[in-house]
């Protein structure tokens, strides 16, 4: 497609910062003030020159209409259960919003909370629900915009209605009710004037709310001012025995491990307080803790650990390491449930406590587990699971009958018999094999000219197993195909494999993805010209530094929310949390070597023909800035060569995705869609 318009002017300034020597200059740094009236005028520049490119293409209408259509399905959680009571979410199809239900015994549902009655926009989402023993009283968290902060509210169950109880500044954390409905233990972190000078996203403390109560009278109950950077996520065991808290810095995947006995006056306990390795508290039998970790296990294992004998002699292994990584583990029906990884698709296990294996429990395909609930004297066991063609299904196994009924499964307006997923190994640039998901429909002509979309993520420990997406449905539809790559980074085959794509590793990342690439169009799926790649988040950064890096290889590019500037982005809302994985230019030389070398910002090389882009951002955006977005459109809207379309679309009232309203995503997924599709078909 030609161009036929311009670019909306940005100014360069002489701004220059010194690395450890090393001169770099940050032109566009006014860009990182999302405030300032002439960043504001540039983005709203952008964004009608976005919209009028993406609304001129004729395939939009179509995706728009197809995608309603695919959309239009209803979606269930997988419930949770008290006594003589159960709660579950529900969007009927195009909701903006899923409705919390409440079910009391055999009578119909009833609306516990919609949050579509709480804007006009839908962009105030339900977040976290933490419910009572007794299930009287629900602990639930709202957030606008898509922002990362949550307020805190309190719902009795039985009137619907809320109480005054309202908790402000809360960041990752739920509510830890204790048993007799008193209160909840939580997280927060300081309100803008109890700690004016103090770092963004620091001084996590955990307080107890008093239910009735204004939250300044909260009683502080744990707090590291000698350790500034530590988090908390505060739990009650099942029994009402012990406050646990696991405690993190940042993304960091290792964490440590405190609890307190909430039937004594005694302190916290510091059960493991060294960042060595992975544990995960599962549940407890008395004293008797059950933890998940990968000390000296990268694939993971179960340990039990008596806290009245706690040393590290006297652990005991209840389930070894495995080949599989174990991907989550919970205790059901006093019974350890083990999901683990197999190739990137999960596969489910259920063991007594001492171990002994007690059988494994069917999944229709290979696919993911997106939730399992239950407590520990639970008799049923729910899951949530989906695949590529396989629609989000609530399954329910009872531990009595040993029988798994489906309890939720949509019909969508799509036939999977069509289609087929398949598992391929292809080697990275240094050998290292890597597994990928291609799905087409049967019987698809290999001669290099199908339209195929290759998606990749890789990092932070996150695999990215077989989902469902009604996006690529209506990408398959029109005889294109969507390959997922599982790059080193994740978690597909343990810690190894994240150490293997993160710090000075993460060129790692960025091989496996330009090889599966070259692997598609060695093998005739398809060619550059009809390669269109996607990503977002740490994703976002991947497909840029692999756009950089290989420019011709590919024929579309969809860069959303991405971090960009690896020099900086620790300097913004949560960006200090990723230092454990990407590295500090800043303070570290080595870091800043290796850095420099893949970070977008600074790699683009003016003339360059770099293929047709759209990037993605969101104005209120308050995990990946939407600074790195811009200064990305900047840079290389100076350096384009004229041949191909670079733009930028930054959402309103949005956030990094968490909680978007359905509109917004449809909306967004029919530009994004139509983008790729159309730069596809231009040759």
């Amino acid at each position: 497609m030609s161009r036929t318009y311009h670019y909306p002017p940005a100014h360069q300034d002489d701004i220059v910062d010194d690395y450890h020597g090393t001169a770099v200059p940050d032109p566009y740094r006014w860009l990182e003030d999302p405030q300032a009236p002439e960043t504001q005028a540039w983005v709203a520049a952008q964004n009608e020159l976005t919209r009028h490119f993406i609304d001129e293409l004729p395939v939009r209408t179509q995706f728009v209409e197809r995608l309603l259509t695919l959309w239009n399905y209803p979606k269930y959680s997988t419930p949770v259960q008290r006594p003589g009571r159960s709660f579950f979410q529900k969007n009927d199809g195009l909701q903006n919003q899923p409705v919390l239900y409440k079910q009391v015994g055999g009578a119909a549902p009833e609306v516990l909370l919609d949050p579509n009655t709480l804007s006009d926009d839908g962009t105030v989402a339900l977040l976290s629900q933490s419910y009572t023993d007794d299930g009287r009283y629900l602990a639930y968290s709202l957030s606008q915009s898509g922002s990362d902060w949550q307020t805190i509210h309190v719902r009795a169950v039985d009137t619907g209605q809320d109480t005054d109880d309202v908790i402000a500044w809360c960041k990752f954390t739920d509510a830890a009710w204790l048993p007799d409905n008193s209160g909840f233990f939580y997280a927060r972190y300081p309100a803008p004037e109890e700690m004016p000078d103090a770092p963004p996203s620091t001084h996590h403390r955990v307080y107890f709310h008093h239910l009735g109560t204004p939250q300044t009278a909260d009683d502080l109950v744990y707090t590291r001012p000698d350790a500034p950077d530590l988090g908390f996520h505060p739990h009650v065991t099942d029994d009402g025995r012990y406050l646990i808290l696991q405690v993190w810095d940042g993304t960091d995947a290792r964490n440590r491990l405190y609890y307190r006995d909430l039937q004594s006056d005694s302190g916290f306990v510091r059960l493991i307080d060294v960042m060595e390795a992975k544990y995960h508290f599962i549940a407890n039998d008395g004293p008797i803790f059950y933890v998940e970790t990968d000390y000296k296990a990268a694939n993971g294992r179960i340990l039990a650990i008596d806290i009245k004998n706690p040393e590290r002699a006297h652990w005991r292994e209840i389930i070894p390491e495995s080949e599989q990584v174990i991907e989550m583990s919970r205790m059901v029906n006093h019974h350890l449930v083990i999901d683990r990884l197999h190739h990137a698709s999960h596969r489910l296990y259920l063991y007594h406590k001492d171990g002994t294996l007690a059988g494994e429990i069917p999944l229709p395909v290979p696919g993911s587990i997106l939730e399992l609930t239950g407590r520990a004297h639970d008799k049923d066991l729910y899951i949530h699971f989906q695949s590529f063609l396989y629609p989000p299904t609530i399954f329910r196994y009872n531990f009595e009958n040993k029988e798994v009924t489906i309890v939720h499964q949509p019909v969508v307006d799509f036939d999977p018999a069509h289609y087929e997923t398949r598992q391929v190994f292809y080697p990275s640039k240094d050998g290292t094999q890597v597994p990928m998901f291609v799905t087409h429909k049967k019987g698809i002509k290999l001669d290099g000219n199908n339209p195929t979309l290759l998606y990749g993520y890789g990092g932070f420990n996150i695999n990215v197993p077989p989902m469902f997406a009604p996006t690529r449905l209506a990408w398959l539809e029109r005889g294109g195909i969507y390959a997922q790559a599982n790059l080193r980074g994740g978690t597909e085959y343990g810690e190894a494999w994240h150490q293997a794509g993160m710090l000075q590793n993460k060129q790692n990342v960025f091989d496996d993805f330009i090889a599966a690439a070259e692997w598609l169009i060695a093998n005739s799926y398809t060619r550059p010209q009809k390669l269109a790649i996607e990503g977002r988040s740490n994703g976002g950064l991947l497909v840029a530094a692999c756009m950089i890096q290989r420019p011709d290889l590919y024929g579309a590019v969809h860069c959303g929310v991405p971090v960009i500037d690896m020099l900086r982005y620790h300097r913004f809302t949560a960006g200090r949390y990723w230092v454990s994985e990407y590295g500090n230019a800043a303070e570290n030389p080595e870091h800043f070597h290796f850095m420099m070398a893949y970070s977008p910002l600074h790699n683009v090389r003016p003339g360059v023909n770099y293929p047709p882009l759209l990037i993605t951002t969101a104005d209120t955006d308050d995990r990946v800035v939407p600074m790195h977005a811009k200064k990305f459109a900047a840079v290389l809207q100076a350096a384009d060569s004229g041949i191909h379309p670079l733009l930028l679309r930054v959402e309103m009232k949005a956030g990094h995705g968490l909680g978007k309203p359905t509109a917004k995503l449809i909306e967004e997924a029919a530009d994004v869609y139509s983008f790729l599709w159309t730069m596809l078909a231009g040759d």
